[in-house]
């Protein structure tokens, strides 16, 4: 088996003159994380999560910003930031289509749905749409397996998915990905909301 490399030596990292880890972010991660860890190293995982949120992807400008934050090394703030699935060590869309491909959503007709997705938009799984709004993703489980099969549109989960469904909800995201957090929304009937059903 070959073994993947990267130049961490002679990298030159892109820079940009505005910190990622915002004056914002910090005041967020000192007021309500710091009172609830033991010491400011712990408080790794949700800053990471924070500046991803705030950006879409944690940059290696932002990875050594927050290890001078955190009092920690940049390599301390890179393996975990590497190690963990749900970070984003290169830009990604606006909108993360996750299509879960376990057994019983494979059963229920989840590679209908990526075939869907890919056609749609013309990206593999892994890749982003060139105008920066979409990237397609399979995921193992989503816990959903009496409703598969299913998919998370950023936080949102889809449940009892076919492919026009996908498709028309696709077709109905907002331009800001901030404004989407309704799943009880049925396009097919209309944009009626069955929120009712969710109390």
């Amino acid at each position: 088996m070959a073994w993947t490399t990267e130049n961490r030596r002679t990298e030159v990292l892109d820079r940009r003159p505005e910190p990622y880890l915002t004056d914002e972010i910090k005041r967020l991660l000192s007021e309500t994380y710091f009172p609830r860890y033991p010491t400011k190293r712990a408080v790794l995982l949700p800053a990471l999560h924070a500046v991803q949120h705030a950006h879409n992807w944690i940059p290696p400008q932002a990875m050594e910003e927050i290890a001078a934050f955190l009092d920690l090394q940049p390599a301390e703030v890179m393996d975990t930031a590497s190690f963990y699935e749900e970070y984003w060590l290169k830009p990604k869309g606006k909108y993360l289509v996750q299509v879960c491909r376990s057994l019983t959503c494979e059963v229920c007709g989840s590679a209908e749905l990526t075939e869907r997705v890919k056609a749609k938009l013309g990206i593999q799984p892994g890749e982003t749409t060139d105008d920066g709004r979409f990237t397609l993703v399979e995921l193992e489980c989503l816990g959903a397996c009496g409703t598969a099969p299913v998919a998370l549109i950023n936080e949102a989960l889809h449940e009892n998915l076919t492919p026009a469904k996908l498709d028309a909800l696709i077709d109905h995201l907002p331009a800001d990905p901030h404004d989407y957090n309704d799943p009880t929304i049925d396009w097919e009937q209309g944009g009626s909301a069955h929120a009712a059903a969710h109390e």
